[in-house]
């Protein structure tokens, strides 16, 4: 199967892997924790302004951080690696100015809100085939958000993500994101 090239795919820029800035995001995880390696981000060109950003990541789990070996990916590691990828592409957008609805935000906000004010509200996964952890890769789609505002004004994003490894492992879910304080 042909490649297809970055415009017909409907993305404006890629940004390669920022290695210090992927290490200042996972500072928030223990060492044994750090799961993801590298990141790629896109913009996507939708011809307007607007919140549209995907990454593609690398990722390995040389020993899980909580249970004896299982021999494959499982929902905890899932719900750390979504976290580690969601976190590391909007710090990528906020230093980059990608999300129009983070435009107002520099990385020094970014870093104090990581943690506290970016919250998951829904979270669902499914998983078609056990993906090898020692090696496997990672795609999130952000594809809306929304300001919200009264008593307290907040931001609501939907994404997508994807997990799969060289093997055909497979699995992916849908989590709702809700940024206090935005």
């Amino acid at each position: 199967m042909e490649a297809l090239a970055n415009s017909e795919l409907g993305i404006e820029l890629s940004l390669e892997h920022d290695t210090s800035l992927c290490d200042k995001v996972l500072e928030a995880y223990f060492p044994n924790t750090r799961y993801l390696k590298s990141g790629v981000i896109h913009k996507m060109d939708m011809g307007v302004t607007s919140d549209l950003v995907s990454a593609t990541c690398d990722f390995a789990i040389p020993e899980s951080c909580y249970i004896n070996d299982t021999g494959h990916f499982n929902s905890v590691e899932f719900n750390i690696c979504y976290n580690q990828m969601m976190y590391y592409a909007i710090a990528m957008s906020v230093k980059h100015g990608l999300m129009s609805s983070l435009n107002h935000w520099d990385l020094n906000t970014y870093f104090t809100k990581q943690l506290p004010d970016i919250l998951i509200v829904n979270f669902k996964s499914k998983f078609k085939k056990p993906i090898n952890s020692r090696g496997f890769s990672g795609y999130i789609d952000f594809h809306s958000s929304r300001v919200v505002k009264g008593g307290k004004s907040m931001l609501f994003m939907k994404t997508d993500c994807r997990f799969r490894d060289a093997d055909g492992g497979d699995c992916s879910g849908s989590v709702d994101l809700v940024v206090v304080k935005p």
